[in-house]
């Protein structure tokens, strides 16, 4: 094992503690395209809160390793906003897949350039029934 090695494990979420021995959450898949709720740690002096940061995913960069980072981006009255999350961060509370899209790139930066509807991810459905998605299930497990 190199040292390379030894630094991913160190540093991947499913297998780190925070301060009080609890378990942190693990990262969902999620990929370009996906709208998310990334909930972020802010401190303010004393205070610590969490705020939400609703977007798509432009952008994942770096895979799995522990400087692996993502770009998410929303419009806010007009404005586009763009922010970098390290994947691996501690400022990180929770990251949720609230829709998944149907995208055919890895980094969708075609979007800054559109405007209202134009600039929407068509989201992308599961046309299995039921029945199918709950074979696949007992497959997997």
């Amino acid at each position: 094992m190199d040292l390379v090695d030894l630094v991913d494990r160190k540093h991947r979420r499913e297998e780190e503690r925070n301060e009080n021995g609890e378990v942190t959450f693990a990262i969902p898949e999620f990929k370009t395209g996906d709208l998310v709720d990334v909930h972020v740690r802010i401190v303010e002096g004393d205070n610590e809160r969490i705020q939400v940061f609703r977007g798509t995913v432009i952008q994942r960069h770096g895979g799995s390793s522990s400087n692996a980072s993502f770009t998410v981006r929303k419009v806010t009255a007009g404005i586009g906003i763009e922010r970098i999350f390290p994947l691996h961060s501690p400022r990180l509370a929770k990251i949720e897949v609230v829709r998944r899209g149907r995208v055919r790139r890895s980094r969708i930066f075609y979007l800054r350039d559109l405007r209202g509807k134009a600039a929407r991810v068509t989201e992308k459905r599961d046309l299995r029934t039921a029945e199918q998605k709950a074979a696949a299930v007992e497959t997997a497990q």
